[in-house]
């Protein structure tokens, strides 16, 4: 799938990555998809409950080497 941006937040820990993406995902437009990949562990937790809570969709979620990468799809909101 393709993506309109991407916040590359490994090395970061909590809460970190789930705020860069939230920064950037303002800056797009609704609709557009961010990849976000993060390496804190608590991402598996922290960006779906994000996503969930500020109307993004959580389009996949998956494992490349010791990074999460996560593709959201901006809401309307």
């Amino acid at each position: 799938m393709d993506w309109d941006d991407e916040v590359d937040a490994a090395g970061l820990l909590c809460p970190l990555p789930v705020l860069r993406a939230r920064k950037r995902l303002l800056a797009l437009a609704p609709g557009a998809v961010l990849r976000l990949i993060a390496t804190d562990p608590a991402s598996i937790v922290d960006v779906p409950h994000f996503c969930a809570g500020a109307g993004h969709e959580l389009l996949s979620q998956s494992q490349e080497g010791r990074a999460q990468v996560f593709l959201i799809r901006r809401g309307q909101g």
